[in-house]
């Protein structure tokens, strides 16, 4: 049983929840909107056929990569294993998680421009809704928006690439390769036994577990590394509290371009074993919650109700109200119950999610009904319900939980909390000479279990603001060992402590388009994914404004030359920090140091670390000026390194 028909029961009992609830929000004058479905095709219009390019798993990172792919030429499948697409987006999450709302990827940028449209064209310029929606770092969070507004325009923007057809309710069981390529997939539909045959060039797993690449028998893991293992200062079972200072510093005072956080890492206790562990960070129904009167339904006792797990519960509270009455709901996790899911069958997470979807509606009944509330704070947390117009044939609650952390491959280079962080020599994070894409969020992870040490609130619980930098997202991250031609962009090769800044779906869009644009490649070339040379890519990337090194001064949707150049040279540690400064004097000692790298990544000697040394004591000395601005020259070396 597929899980929005397991779900369809809630309705029976919410229904019967009239409500009758004291200070109700007025309507917020919300105009309804008829989801239109994706264009989907029928099992038997799919099996035995072959496509360019096959992507397992319809979450953002996995619509990114098709739709890219599809423009690009490509023949796509999509399978996805619910009938719906969208992943989190479109169910709960209903917010972009980023510190950066400039251009970051076309595709991504597209969809929260056509968010922001719909807002714009159903409500007006002035209107709350559109000043809400519109994606903007002028606020946090940067965009929020309604579920269903999110899951009609990713169907629109699937269903308009006639190069994609899209399969639901399948999930592959089996493949079939030729030593290190995947040559094709057994497709099952979802609770039945019944099979059909895909064949592909290129694969791409974009599922949030991972699964297409644990069926084919790439390594990977599941849960924290020891701090011994790669010298990572929060790797392990580490004990924590969050502060509620914000942070970084620099977003504070100006001199990077993000949005500050609200949370840094507190104190973490030095006596922690920061020992390697299977626990992943906790999951959660991150239901949509309303507060608009007429809209909302109120949940009865769930199954297994216990109400003495929630009278010492630490996350109570319900939301709704920022957005034609809704909201998201977070507070109900269950640290410790999610571990077996990632490696376990459909089935046996059938009974998880089950688990955590009633531990989320048995939340709201508490909160709601018990006695252990005064009769106001209960009247108040009445006012909030499940929307009528949010998953309508699904009881009103999302069709996936929040699965945060499932797999992560051990590829062919492993990301590390290192990685994230301000290098010891110069002032950004480490350079990646193959970086395709950036994550602006901070390393961050949720409670990973029930343990405690005394003074000290959770087990796990990561909000390094402070410590995390904008950083660049290798290609060998993508890389599985053991398979050239699977590209898997969202459970990436990562240490559970970097997992924390690539988890989010703007990072996620963007490694899939820049996944996408390797699958052409790939296919134009003739070579699978893992031979393909990453100058050519990133070269085709930064020619598509795909940011792939973050400055602060440099609008990647730019046709000017200059960022283009700004962009590529930034993976060859041309830059020391955060700051192009294309407009600046280029002083004589940093054109010898920016032509020596140059040279050397011409004549493949380039060590990135050492130029980007140099050029950090460079941009310290005083010398003269050459009589050219930086982006100038930087356009001179960008002509030379791609002229045919």
């Amino acid at each position: 049983m597929t899980i929005h028909l397991r779900l369809a029961s809630i309705f029976l009992f919410s229904c019967a929840a009239l409500l009758s609830l004291p200070a109700a929000t007025p309507a917020p004058q919300r105009k309804p909107l008829q989801v239109e479905p994706v264009r989907a095709a029928e099992a038997g219009q799919v099996n035995g056929q072959a496509y360019d390019l096959i992507v397992i798993g319809g979450t953002p990172g996995g619509i990114a990569c098709a739709v890219r792919a599809a423009r690009e030429g490509l023949s796509v499948l999509i399978v996805q294993h619910n009938r719906h697409i969208g992943g989190m987006i479109t169910n709960g999450l209903m917010q972009w998680d980023a510190l950066y709302a400039g251009h970051r990827a076309p595709i991504f940028n597209e969809v929260a421009g056509m968010i922001g449209d719909y807002y714009l064209k159903t409500y007006g310029e002035d209107s709350p809704q559109y000043k809400t929606a519109r994606f903007t770092q002028t606020h946090y969070p940067m965009s929020l928006f309604e579920s269903s507004v999110a899951e009609h325009l990713f169907n629109k923007l699937v269903s308009a690439e006639k190069n994609i057809t899209t399969l639901l309710s399948h999930y592959p069981v089996d493949s079939s390769r030729d030593a290190a390529i995947l040559t094709g997939l057994t497709l099952r539909k979802y609770g039945t036994s019944e099979d059909i045959q895909v064949k592909g060039k290129v694969f791409a797993d974009a599922t949030y577990e991972g699964d297409l690449a644990a069926l084919v028998k790439v390594p990977y893991r599941i849960g924290r590394e020891g701090r011994d293992e790669y010298g990572e200062p929060h790797a392990g079972k580490v004990f924590t509290n969050i502060s509620s200072e914000k942070g970084p510093k620099e977003a504070l005072d100006g001199t990077l371009n993000i949005h500050p956080y609200g949370h840094v890492q507190g104190t973490i206790d030095p006596n922690s074993p920061f020992t390697a562990d299977g626990a992943v960070q906790a999951y959660n129904y991150r239901f949509c919650l309303t507060k608009e009167e007429g809209n909302r339904l109120l949940p009865e006792k769930p199954p297994g109700y216990n109400r003495e797990e929630f009278v010492n519960y630490y996350r109570k509270g319900l939301g709704g109200g920022r957005l034609n009455g809704k909201g998201t709901f977070n507070n109900p996790i269950l640290p410790g119950e999610n571990h077996a899911y990632p490696d376990a069958s459909w089935p046996e997470r059938e009974k998880i999610i089950e688990r955590h979807k009633n531990f989320a509606l048995g939340l709201m009944y508490f909160l709601q009904n018990d006695e252990s509330l005064s009769e106001a704070k209960r009247a108040g947390y009445r006012q909030s319900g499940l929307p009528l117009d949010e998953y309508p044939d699904n009881g009103h609650i999302p069709y996936e939980m929040y699965v945060r952390e499932g797999r992560r491959i051990v590829g062919r280079y492993v990301f590390k909390e290192q990685d994230n962080r301000l290098a010891a020599a110069y002032g950004r994070s480490p350079v990646m000479t193959d970086s395709i894409a950036i994550t602006d969020w901070s390393m961050d992870s949720h409670d990973c279990t029930w343990d405690r040490s005394p003074g000290y609130a959770y087990d796990g619980k990561l909000i390094l603001t402070e410590e995390s930098r904008p950083a660049q997202i290798p290609w060998r991250s993508l890389l599985p060992q053991g398979v050239d031609n699977l590209i898997v962009p969202v459970c990436l090769s990562a240490t559970h402590v970097a997992w924390g800044a690539v988890r989010l779906e703007p990072v996620w869009m963007q490694l899939g388009e820049s996944a996408g644009f390797a699958a052409a490649l790939s296919v134009k070339k003739n070579q699978a994914p893992a031979f393909l040379d990453p100058a050519l890519l990133i070269q085709s990337l930064v020619k598509n404004r795909m940011m792939i090194t973050f400055l602060n001064d440099v609008d990647v949707a730019s046709n000017d030359p200059q960022v283009m150049a700004a962009q590529y040279f930034g993976s060859k540690g041309f830059f020391s920090d955060y700051n192009a400064g294309l407009d600046l004097p280029l002083s004589t000692h940093l054109k010898t140091v920016w032509q020596g790298g140059f040279d050397q990544l011409q004549n493949g000697t380039l060590d990135v670390e050492k130029l980007a040394i140099a050029v950090h004591q460079a941009s310290a000395e005083t010398s003269e000026d050459t009589g050219m601005k930086r982006g100038e020259f930087l356009v001179q070396l960008w002509s030379k390194l791609t002229q045919p």
